[in-house]
């Protein structure tokens, strides 16, 4: 077993996850905050093409998860699979440095959202394991919000590189294969797991009276997810709304700089919070901000409300992002984390897929705003349901 950390202090294998998280996302962002204007502005594809391809994408890391999950509950192990998800992450950033047409940009991001789909559900219920009951709202926090340092750091190298190169798109891309490797080789080297306690049994997963062990609260939690995922689609859409205000295609990535900084800085704080405070109440809090978002978004695609809408949505992102994580470690019995956060990913796959597709649609038709009501709409109503769910701390 990995050694316990001194009271207070989280293990340091939880930091380095935390970092791990930091490198992928520095790579993924260095293409993703460019990607949507290169696909629209270069290639020529609609919104409801864009919508469609970062909801199916995005829905296949989450179903995916549910198959590495289970497998690394049966197994007993966390850190392969993990691996073997961050490793394919990296194989496919040269894909999009070489892709000429839709067709192999399209291919690249399935495939690398399948690779987050191998090690998202392993990794958190990795997490899970090394950390203590009372510290887990800490442990996610931290590593989410050095995830999200990531996922500013790399649209900033996108503006610099960007600027340095003259927009030259496929060389910042080739960038984003250095942290990709790194993160691979910090996994492999820096991150202990525990071992399965002796003489513990493989279980199945899937067999009906495991799947039992899952009870009512459990699936209140996934069920709250799918709604909260539906009214909060891609981030794509952000990008795009900031640039159909007249932000040069250089400064796009700092539409993404903005909210991840938001992100990072107040994730960590929040999740030690949600270690002392009402789940609920925390929760309905960043529903509250992202209703407020919604509704700046709908009505400024610049100037200050258009800022404010892009903070307030980091805010409400730092609000659930980790306790919602933490949520289903509290209500799913140790030997089956792995598959709990697979169910809860699929149920929010499902409602992503719906989101942006029902985004795109909608911006298409009636424009940015009809998308950014829509949304607001939707987050209300699943504060709504929060409130008449049954509550359990």
């Amino acid at each position: 077993m990995t050694p316990a950390a001194p009271a207070g202090r989280l293990p340091a294998s939880i930091w380095a996850l935390g970092f791990v998280s930091l490198l992928m996302d520095v790579s993924s962002e260095l293409i993703h905050s460019l990607l949507p204007v290169f696909m629209v502005s270069v290639l020529g594809v609609s919104m409801l093409t864009v919508g469609l391809l970062e909801g199916a994408a995005e829905a296949t890391a989450l179903f995916v998860k549910v198959f590495s999950g289970t497998l690394s509950d049966w197994w007993g192990k966390r850190k392969p699979l993990a691996l073997l998800g961050y490793g394919l992450g990296a194989a496919t950033k040269p894909l999009f440095a070489l892709a000429t047409s839709v067709d192999p940009v399209i291919t690249a991001r399935l495939l690398d959202r399948v690779g987050k789909g191998l090690r998202g559900a392993p990794r958190d219920a990795l997490i899970a394991d090394i950390t203590p009951e009372a510290q887990r709202g800490a442990a996610f926090g931290l590593r989410q919000s050095l995830d999200t340092v990531g996922a500013f750091l790399g649209p900033i190298l996108a503006i610099v590189f960007m600027l340095l190169w003259a927009n030259d798109i496929r060389t910042v891309f080739w960038v984003a294969v250095i942290p990709a490797v790194l993160c691979v080789a910090l996994l492999a080297f820096g991150v202990s797991e525990p071992e399965r306690p002796a003489g513990q049994p493989r279980i199945n997963p899937l067999r009906r009276d495991n799947l039992r062990r899952l009870k009512g609260p459990f699936w209140n939690v996934a069920v709250f997810g799918g709604c909260f995922t539906l009214a909060r689609f891609s981030e794509a859409f952000l990008v795009l709304r900031a640039q159909g205000g007249g932000l040069p295609m250089a400064w796009v990535p700092a539409v993404l700089i903005a909210m991840n900084m938001v992100f990072a800085a107040a994730a960590y704080p929040l999740g030690s919070l949600a270690d002392r405070v009402s789940h609920r109440s925390l929760l309905s809090a960043g529903m509250v901000l992202l209703i407020l978002a919604d509704l700046c978004l709908a009505y400024a695609a610049h100037g200050p409300l258009f800022w404010l809408g892009i903070v307030l949505w980091g805010l409400h992102m730092a609000a659930t992002q980790g306790l919602l994580a933490a949520m289903v470690a509290d209500t799913a019995p140790a030997d089956l984390r792995g598959t709990a956060y697979g169910l809860f990913n699929l149920v929010c796959a499902l409602a992503l897929l719906v989101a942006s597709a029902l985004a795109g649609w909608l911006w298409d038709r009636s424009g940015p705003s009809a998308t950014f009501v829509t949304g607001a709409a939707l987050a209300m109503a699943s504060l709504l349901l929060l409130w008449l769910t049954p509550h359990r701390r």
